[in-house]
């Protein structure tokens, strides 16, 4: 086996190039992965821009946040998996020939007929969405729910898991006509525009003049005032994205008036044992699902490795619906 490998890294202003680097090594707890497939998330197209989020980023990062593939060596601790097992999972330096992950974060494909551009689409929505829903957003059954950005890879996923954990009315925002008339074979009972002014108004009519009980939030910016008028009282709005904007004005009278939780998410704080614990509540409701094929995600189109920058390029573009995946 080589020492070095191709890697997608951040050159500064030339943006992402393809590099030869070492092949990393995997700590006690990590896996090292032979990659088959990649999926592309929109914190992506930030990174490969050079723009640092925390410790993060910068010239010589290596690019990419979720794989699928075969494991090539466990570290010491690691007991759940062996050499040849196919994973998918999430961590740093996922556009590369090998990657390595903390065993926390990885999961066995759970079929034999998943394919690895199937399974590189899976983990970072089920992760975000499981803990955005289930955990943060306190979902209970009949709960309304509104996915704001529904047609993304993350935002269909919601849909699916809001509807698989038992929420009653389920609600997906999309810009596009023709993705807003897509949402419904993810679970939408109800799609919306929030380019309309109205918008809100069709949430409280479809909740009885009530609200929905919790807002899933991937756009921020000016729909925050939106959400909260779109909110029951005592509602939950989880902050996952800011696709929209990371700045604007806020109604904190109204957020005080609804009495409304408004909860803000990431990964970049998170500890190794707080995300091995997202992980492990995410698989114990959804893994029996997945396993039956209950939960998966449209490819929206595949490039090869070494076109990396065009597949981020199509994703800015802000064309595609469900995922985009390159194939290793």
């Amino acid at each position: 086996m080589s020492t070095t490998m191709k890697a997608a890294v951040q050159a500064g202003a030339q943006g992402l190039q393809i590099q030869t680097v070492d092949i990393p090594e995997p700590g006690p707890d990590e896996l090292l992965v032979k990659v088959r497939a990649c999926g592309l998330n929109r914190a992506d197209i930030g990174m490969a821009a050079g723009h640092a989020h925390g410790a993060r980023g910068g010239p010589g990062t290596r690019l990419g946040m979720e794989w699928a593939g075969e494991v090539v060596r466990c570290g010491a601790n690691v007991r759940e998996f062996k050499p040849g097992d196919r994973v998918m999972g999430s961590g740093r330096g996922a556009f590369a020939e090998y990657a390595v992950s903390d065993v926390g974060r990885v999961i066995p494909i759970p079929s034999p007929t998943m394919s690895f551009e199937q399974a590189a689409t899976l983990p970072v929505a089920l992760q975000t969405m499981h803990d955005a829903i289930v955990t943060n957003g306190r979902l209970h059954k009949g709960d309304a729910v509104l996915i704001q950005g529904a047609s993304t890879g993350v935002g269909l996923m919601g849909l699916q898991i809001a509807k698989l954990m038992g929420a009653g009315l389920v609600v997906g925002s999309s810009t596009t006509p023709a993705r807003r008339e897509r949402l419904k074979d993810f679970g939408a009972d109800l799609a919306i525009d929030t380019t309309r002014a109205d918008w809100p108004q069709q949430v409280l009519d479809a909740t009885g003049g009530q609200g929905v009980h919790l807002i899933v939030d991937q756009l921020s910016g000016p729909q925050a005032n939106q959400n909260l008028k779109a909110a029951r009282v005592l509602g939950r709005i989880v902050n996952v994205g800011r696709l929209a904007s990371t700045r604007a004005e806020f109604d904190f009278d109204l957020h005080a008036l609804k009495r409304i939780h408004y909860i803000g998410v990431t990964f970049r704080t998170r500890s190794v044992d707080e995300v091995r614990e997202l992980n492990r509540r995410m698989r114990a409701d959804l893994d029996g699902a997945l396993a039956a094929g209950r939960l998966a995600l449209p490819i929206d189109r595949t490039f090869p490795f070494d076109a990396a920058a065009q597949a981020l390029a199509h994703m800015a573009s802000n064309a595609h619906f469900g995922k985009i995946v390159l194939t290793v």
